[in-house]
């Protein structure tokens, strides 16, 4: 009988990642007006998995840490705690060895603002060449002026562009141009921090579009962070949705979207606008965010949530394996929805 071969490992996997920010005042103004420290727990206790191939979306309201995970998986933020691990490797050990640069090869990030992430004083030429020359990946001109054009086609751009400074362009067409620089030293894994949210409807759907199809004919493995459910049910195939810091429920997509658990996943998808439900009143996402710098106590969503009781308010839940995907959640734990 011939042994079982081992599974592959995912490409990424996030255990227990935590990052906090020292918000605190100046020392001496803690001292004169008896302050304490301010701590900001951005990302607390984050796990999860991507396969080769696959998007791993992550969602949730501004401010909940979204953002700081994927500054987290791309290494400009060391984590507090936890381990990130890329193709078996531990990113943030890496990052600062020889090996470092090789891994910053095979890790890009998409930024969400197109206008603030192009240096408006270089041509497209030269923005879309920089990682070619930073990664010595092509010393010749000649090389590098047909490498940019070959990146630039593949967007849906013209090798004619390259001259062109960023402001010639449209906000979709830069946003096209920071997908062209992302993937000029052929990166396995993309980071996209809302890459699409600073664009009209229609030209968001043309860059979901061309991102896919780069997915599929490179077999790239996608991070993609939005807070438009109806954008992530095009892209995902795995979501994540975050509060305050924390994965509240992880699922596929077509069981997160049929069946949420959560409270507050059903209260993101019962906000999303549905054609069918032309005349009937939307359902909007009661109550506001807490102030991340004193969360309430127990599950940080409890006083939004219909169904919290007084567990709720005093034990903080762990995130725990269903049938359907994970949920940190004390009234699924129980059966009481």
């Amino acid at each position: 009988m011939s042994p079982i071969a081992p599974q592959p490992l995912p490409l990424v996997q996030a255990k227990d990642l935590a990052k906090t920010f020292d918000v605190s005042p100046p020392w001496l103004n803690r001292v004169l007006e008896g302050k304490p420290r301010l701590l900001l727990h951005a990302v607390d206790g984050v796990s999860f998995e991507i396969e080769r191939g696959q998007t791993l979306a992550l969602v949730g309201e501004s401010g909940c840490g979204k953002s700081t995970v994927a500054r987290l998986l791309v290494g400009l933020y060391a984590p507090t705690r936890g381990t990130l691990a890329f193709d078996g490797q531990d990113v943030h050990a890496t990052l600062n060895t020889p090996q470092g640069q090789a891994l910053r090869r095979r890790i890009q990030m998409i930024f969400q603002d197109p206008y603030a992430s192009l240096n408006p004083r270089w041509t497209v030429e030269d923005i879309v060449g920089e990682p070619l020359r930073e990664q010595g990946l092509t010393a010749n001109p000649a090389d590098l002026h047909a490498r940019v054009a070959d990146l630039l086609q593949s967007v849906g751009l013209s090798a004619m562009d390259m001259a062109k400074y960023p402001h010639q362009f449209s906000g979709g067409q830069r946003q096209r141009i920071s997908i062209a620089r992302a993937l000029g030293t052929e990166p396995e894994f993309l980071v996209c921090d809302e890459p699409t949210s600073a664009l009209d409807v229609s030209v968001q759907a043309q860059v979901l579009n061309i991102m896919r199809d780069l997915q599929r004919a490179r077999g790239l493995t996608y991070l993609f962070i939005s807070h438009n459910l109806a954008v992530v049910r095009h892209v995902s195939d795995q979501v994540g949705v975050m509060y305050l810091g924390r994965l509240v429920e992880l699922a596929d997509k077509q069981t997160l979207f049929a069946t949420p658990r959560h409270p507050y996943t059903r209260m993101l998808i019962d906000a999303i606008p549905k054609m069918r439900d032309t005349g009937r009143a939307r359902t909007p996402v009661s109550g506001e965010v807490p102030n991340p710098l004193s969360p309430p106590g127990g599950c940080a969503f409890h006083p939004r949530c219909p169904h919290a009781n007084a567990r709720c308010t005093s034990e903080r839940p762990i995130i725990q394996v269903f049938s359907t995907g994970r949920v940190a959640c004390h009234a699924v734990q129980e059966g009481r929805i």
